[in-house]
């Protein structure tokens, strides 16, 4: 069986404001294109299929042509879990419509998955059918490569989404400890379902200890209290697809292989030197799996400038055409405040660029950590907006709000330590 791992589409997504739909079209095209190329029989999209839990009329068209065109017309499955971006319930919402093409769509932790041995109601010899299933798991014939997968789907396993709570105590080491064990009991469980004669998968949307994170992914552990060692995961697997890390990457320390795909495009600027790519496998049961990374070239490119020389190089690059199909995040070292005439003038010369910074002499001036924690609040607040703004100074009202806000989280942290010394 030809598997193909993919993740993180993220399709609504924006860069500072600017529409990033027509690079993720040119995604799903690419991948399916590589699907058709490689013979692919099952695709896993391990979460995070929108950007926000209520995307626009725009992103959910791309989402069902994209899974239309996957499926070829029920020939090849297509799983899709739920991510820590995703509303669980409105991904699942098509789900009949799409069963009829051997799309499972799986919104929560435990959820269980309904299924027709017929569901397009006329015998079909190719179509991919879902022979067995229960919460979180399903055994999938694909008749194309006359294997079956049993895949242990887990979506985003947030508290709130497994329906209980798992700790009493808000130690960090102690809550760390439940969820894992948890996270553990849960993946053993679904890998009874496991057989020699089937291709034994697993598939999840969590933070895994040892991965390597980017600017662009949501946070989804408190403190560590949501990160997953990876012995958690069955030893039975012959792979587990992951998603929520945008850098395509390998779990260290997994006792079976485990990788995360990354996400189709660059989606911040900390990701600039990513290479992305999908997850290509080849399974049989009960052998070990060939794992090939297969690069993607869709998307433009996220390109840091900084021009040390001031707003006359970065005129010059502008006018040059230098990363012409880029985004730019561009610093500029100057004397002076840019004017609005200025970078409207570098905007004109270059669309790609989204994010000007300058950087004033006195920014250059770093402190040491010992300095900076001898400035008082208000102080650091301004240096933080300054160093943000190009320069630009915070208004007094608006230090005066970050202040209240800053003595308000005080007060409720010191409230809440009262109420655990009280309780000790």
């Amino acid at each position: 069986m030809r598997i193909l791992h993919t993740a993180d589409w993220h399709f609504g997504k924006t860069i500072e404001g600017r529409d990033r739909l027509p690079e993720q079209a040119q995604f799903v095209e690419e991948l399916c294109d590589i699907c058709e190329r490689e013979a692919v029989d099952l695709v896993l999209m391990a979460g995070d299929v929108f950007q926000t839990p209520n995307p626009s009329a725009a992103a959910e068209e791309l989402f069902y042509y994209a899974i239309d065109r996957l499926s070829a017309n029920g020939t090849r499955g297509l799983v899709i879990i739920a991510g820590n971006h995703d509303n669980p319930d409105r991904l699942v919402a098509p789900a009949p419509l799409a069963a009829r093409n051997g799309i499972v769509l799986i919104g929560r932790p435990k959820d269980e998955i309904h299924f027709s041995a017929n569901p397009s109601g006329s015998p079909v010899a190719n179509r991919v059918k879902v022979v067995q299933a229960g919460y979180s798991w399903l055994e999938l014939a694909i008749p194309a490569c006359g294997e079956t997968a049993v895949i242990a789907a887990l979506p985003y396993p947030s508290e709130a989404r497994l329906r209980e709570l798992l700790s009493q105590s808000t130690d960090d080491p102690e809550m760390r400890k439940a969820y894992n064990g948890q996270i553990a009991h849960i993946f053993q469980q679904l890998a009874a379902h496991y057989r020699p004669d089937t291709i034994n998968l697993a598939m999840s949307h969590l933070y895994v200890q040892g991965g390597e994170m980017s600017d662009s992914e949501h946070q989804i552990q408190v403190g560590g209290a949501y990160s997953v060692d990876p012995q958690c995961f069955p030893r039975s697997a012959q792979y587990v697809a992951l998603g929520h890390l945008h850098r395509p990457q390998a779990v260290p320390g997994s006792p079976v292989p485990a990788r995360y795909s990354g996400s189709p495009l660059a989606y911040s600027f900390s990701e600039s030197n990513h290479k992305k790519s999908v997850v290509l496998l080849e399974a049989s049961p009960s052998q070990a799996v060939r794992i090939q990374e297969i690069p993607l070239s869709s998307g433009r490119p996220l390109v840091k400038w900084i021009a040390n020389e001031g707003l006359p190089q970065a005129l010059q690059w502008a006018e040059e055409g230098r990363a012409a199909n880029a985004w730019i995040d561009l610093t500029i070292h100057t004397d002076a405040v840019l004017t609005m005439e200025e970078i409207a003038t570098l905007r004109r010369m270059h669309d790609g660029i989204v994010t000007i910074r300058p950087v004033l002499p006195e920014m250059d001036q770093q402190l040491s950590k010992q300095e900076l924690s001898s400035l008082p609040l208000d102080q650091l607040f301004i240096r933080y907006f300054e160093r943000q703004k190009g320069g630009a100074k915070p208004d007094d009202e608006l230090v005066k709000l970050f202040l209240e806000l800053a003595m308000d989280e005080a007060d409720t942290e010191d409230a809440g330590n009262e109420g655990e010394d009280m309780a000790g």
